[in-house]
């Protein structure tokens, strides 16, 4: 069993990246996750890798594009406005089917706005991002622990699916320090589809991987064929978490710090005699609709839902969603905190305690 250690959740997602095989890492500093670059400074070079601080968030992420089209394991991390101007790469990483990692601890927004957490940048990460019709594997830790174990399994996930995995995590989850369990050291998996696979082809033919396809029938078929591999993410790769849901009075919704929130609202809701259950998608993208559909028909109709998030209401569109697939009359409720603010447990209780009230 492995040494449990006291780790910063940016350190904890730097280190299992390393410990997963990523081979590059280019970034550009950006609070709240500039321990991330710092990490990977000290430690990739140690190793023999690759690390580069860019001259800009855009000239990163096509560095990962061609390290990872040369066969690397290659990942990026940056916070909201640094996420926004690394789309057109993902985009482009997407259409040409090249796995990546990137990290987004995201602060609030919009703009500038602050380098408190927030949960903001949901939509950008679950609908794609960049032009084009594409999707990313998105993955929400709410602990350090889950930071490194989740890092570590987006670049599996990366590599299984070709495609970008996104690690969407609050400026919370990476600046707090709890103790962790880190995984164990791998190598990179070698990808026969790569550039720099061109030497082991017995025609030695010049691999060329790209996202531009000038005929329309042709690309429409690639990006059809692109999403029969989603419905497959779908079946497969669906991440969630429940508590105490089968008898709830009202059922919260939550993901990341606002899970954590929520967890010590259910402790004070139980010293009087209320039961808050907790549903916490692990998966944003692609989320379980049909997880949470069941749990609020199995509850029955009269007991709410409450969607807590550092947002003004995105999450909620999706819990709406589940609702409605599973043809559920249950009132959808929001507590959203932004601009950097983080609820408090006291906060969701009340309102909870408000909405049963009704």
């Amino acid at each position: 069993m492995s040494e449990k250690v006291l780790m910063k959740g940016n350190d904890a997602i730097a280190e299992a990246a390393i410990r997963a095989g990523c081979g590059a890492y280019f970034g550009y500093p950006i609070t709240p996750q500039n321990e991330i670059p710092a990490y990977m400074a000290r430690h990739m070079l140690d190793r023999g890798r690759i690390f580069i601080q860019a001259e800009s968030e855009i000239a990163a992420i096509i560095m990962v594009y061609g390290a990872s089209c040369a066969g690397m394991r290659a990942m990026t991390s940056s916070s909201s406005p640094g996420i926004s101007l690394k789309q057109e790469g993902m985009s482009y990483a997407a259409g040409a089917d090249v796995p990546l990692v990137l990290v987004n601890v995201q602060r609030g927004g919009p703009g500038l706005g602050n380098i408190a957490p927030a949960q903001s940048d949901y939509f950008q990460s679950t609908r794609g991002g960049g032009h084009g019709d594409y999707k990313c594997i998105v993955l929400a830790p709410k602990s350090v622990q889950e930071a490194a174990d989740l890092t570590y399994l987006a670049f599996d996930l990366a590599d299984k699916y070709r495609m970008p995995v996104i690690i969407h995590a609050d400026g919370m989850i990476g600046q707090m320090m709890e103790g962790c369990v880190l995984p164990p050291e791998k190598e990179a998996p070698i990808r026969s589809w790569t550039a720099g696979g061109c030497a082991d082809r017995p025609d030695k033919k010049a691999i060329h991987i790209t996202s531009i396809d000038l005929v329309p029938e042709s690309l429409e078929a690639k990006t059809k064929e692109r999403f029969v591999r989603y419905e497959t993410i779908k079946k497969e790769e669906l991440r969630f978490e429940k508590t105490n849901c089968e008898d709830a009075d009202l059922l919260m919704v939550a993901y990341g710090t606002c899970a954590r929130v929520c967890l010590g609202a259910r402790k004070l809701a139980e010293k009087e005699g209320i039961k808050l259950g907790i549903f916490r998608p692990i998966s944003l993208w692609p989320f379980p609709y049909e997880a949470l559909g069941k749990i609020s028909m199995y509850l029955s109709d009269h007991v709410p839902l409450l969607t807590v998030e550092m947002s003004e209401g995105q999450l909620i569109e999706d819990v709406k969603l589940s609702a409605y697939y599973a043809e559920s009359k249950s009132a959808v409720h929001l507590l959203g905190r932004s601009g950097g603010i983080i609820p408090t447990e006291e906060e969701v209780f009340l309102k909870a305690k408000e909405i049963l009230k009704k």
